[in-house]
């Protein structure tokens, strides 16, 4: 298996279109590349005039276990009526199977659904998706992730943080800053957490943002692109839909809850979480492009990432996190601010 962090430059058009032959698909020769940055994903025109979404993976990244378990999650959102669209059985040297290999491609294959970005000024949708939430969390807690990944502690950020320091991906000048602020907001990730050792855990769709979220006015919401599918509390799939400043996201949360509540009971105390589940996201991200910049679509689609402009601004924007984490512990806990 090829470095995560390694191109898909062998991935020819000529090579996708053999793949899916190899799983009893008839393409025509036409292929559209959709939006996506961590695997390669496109539209497949067939022969009998439908299309279909194909997601190569990217090398390196998950094991077959771990995507295996993201299908087997998205067929059972379907199989419980949560509007997602999970990957199609395919037919590969006589098995079935929703991820199929030829040589050293992975790939899955989806049908293709369309639809538009969600109002998310107007509070009937937030509810609307806050329903739908729900209902995934509903079938999200019946079992546990074994494979995928867990937010429930500050692990991921020092998995990111370690990484970045090991490779010495930091300009000199503004690595001890970006190191000491790191430090102390992984410390504080993981003392929220400690704070609340009984909220549950579940799985998630994991990358809840809008973007991942197509809206059809008869049918409303529907989720796409469980790739980040983790195990953790339900509040990492609700923050990441609020935007904004501070009253306008409280009203939207107020919405989504509403719905979500409508459906399923919501631990209020995981809204103590919320700075640091975006604390933790912003330390994972900025490890995310450092791996995957010898990719020649990383340094042309995030040419700022990597100066010393990008990390003196991600030292002052994780202070401000620490601020705002300090400022959740005090509510949480009645106890004067940290110095």
């Amino acid at each position: 298996m090829t470095s995560p962090t390694a191109g898909f430059g062998h991935l020819t058009p000529e090579r996708m279109l053999d793949a899916l032959e190899h799983a009893g698909l008839r393409p025509d020769g036409r292929l559209l590349q959709l939006n996506s940055y961590e695997n390669r994903v496109l539209q497949a025109y067939l022969e009998d005039g439908s299309a279909v979404v194909a997601k190569f993976y990217r090398g390196g990244r998950w094991t077959d276990a771990q995507i295996l378990e993201e299908h087997q999650f998205a067929r059972e959102l379907v199989d419980a009526e949560v509007p997602v669209v999970a990957p199609m059985m395919l037919e590969v040297d006589g098995q079935s199977t929703t991820l199929a290999h030829m040589d050293d491609v992975r790939f899955a294959v989806s049908p293709r659904q369309g639809g538009r970005a969600p109002e998310l000024e107007d509070p009937e949708v937030l509810r609307w998706i806050g329903r739908f939430l729900a209902r995934l969390h509903e079938a999200g807690q019946r079992q546990p992730f074994v494979h995928r990944v867990s937010w429930n502690s500050a692990q991921p950020a020092r998995d990111a943080r370690d990484w970045l320091r090991n490779h010495d991906v930091l300009a000199p000048d503004v690595a001890p800053q970006w190191h000491d602020a790191a430090q102390r907001c992984i410390d504080a990730i993981q003392a929220a957490f400690d704070q609340h050792p009984t909220v549950r855990s579940l799985r998630l769709h994991g990358d809840c943002h809008p973007g991942n979220l197509l809206w059809t006015p008869d049918r409303g919401p529907h989720f796409v692109d469980l790739d980040d599918a983790m195990q953790g509390p339900a509040v990492q799939d609700l923050w990441m839909m609020l935007s904004g400043e501070p009253d306008a996201a409280r009203q939207q949360l107020d919405a989504l809850l509403d719905g979500y509540e409508s459906v399923r009971e919501f631990d209020w105390r995981e809204l103590r979480l919320i700075e640091a589940l975006r604390t933790q996201r912003m330390i994972h991200h900025s490890a995310w492009l450092a791996r995957r910049w010898d990719d020649p679509a990383f340094p042309l689609a995030f040419p700022w990432f990597g100066t010393p402009n990008y990390w003196s601004d991600q030292v002052v924007k994780l202070r401000e996190q620490l601020d705002a984490m300090q400022t959740e512990a005090e509510k949480a806990s009645g106890m004067p601010r940290w110095d």
